[in-house]
């Protein structure tokens, strides 16, 4: 069976901090004199990035977005969420962020982001600490190919929720709330989902077994 181990990023991106400040920096001269000290709303944003960049990171994954393409995914995940700072209501912030997320990941698969990856975030996160043999880099690449395979083949809503609770421990009260649903529809999609994870798993896998190809 294909194990639904969650993504792991690479190492932390570069996210803009302060989109705002940086922009101020970057038209500043050698003379200029020093940015203010940082907002409190400047402090929230990087307390936001801080909290919340790896589960967004890793939710674009499992909702579809290639690897290469996460960090300017969740770049712009922040940077939404930068523009709207003032309209997330506090508590709130992990809600806001995966909403957008959503928006964001569904684009970027009608925009065609749906390649495969060369080089796969769980490759170059081991990569990047233990350096594992190549046949090891491999065997990871397939799974997560098979894992990606099945993910997209699930139901949006289904995949939603699994994403959610299976790949990233989100409790089920939470989920309810971020989605908007009540957590009976919740334990139903979960149900639902992993029935058919586990069904397109046997198949996608035994088409592997068998050399074919993607249905």
């Amino acid at each position: 069976m294909i194990s639904a181990t969650r993504s792991s990023p690479p190492p932390r991106a570069e996210v803009a901090r302060d989109p705002a400040m940086t922009a101020r920096a970057d038209r500043a001269g050698p003379g200029a004199p020093p940015p203010p000290s940082p907002s409190p709303s400047t402090e929230r944003y990087r307390a936001l990035v801080d909290a919340h960049f790896d589960f967004i990171w890793r939710s674009l994954r499992g909702l579809g977005v290639p690897a290469g393409s996460a960090d300017d995914a969740a770049q712009h995940v922040f940077l939404i969420a930068y523009q709207k700072l003032d309209e997330i209501a506090p508590g709130r912030e992990r809600s806001f962020l995966f909403g957008t997320a959503l928006g964001v990941a569904a684009n970027a698969r009608r925009a065609g982001a749906r390649r495969r990856e060369l080089c796969d975030d769980d490759a170059m996160a081991a990569a990047a600490d233990g350096a594992p043999d190549p046949e090891q880099l491999m065997e990871m690449k397939q799974a997560r190919e098979l894992l990606d395979e099945v993910l997209d083949a699930m139901e949006d809503d289904l995949r939603v929720a699994f994403v959610l609770f299976e790949l990233e421990g989100v409790p089920t009260e939470e989920i309810s709330a971020m989605l908007g649903i009540a957590k009976g529809t919740v334990a139903s999609r979960l149900r639902r989902a992993r029935e058919e994870f586990r069904a397109i798993a046997r198949r996608v896998q035994a088409r592997a077994q068998h050399g074919g190809g993607k249905r």
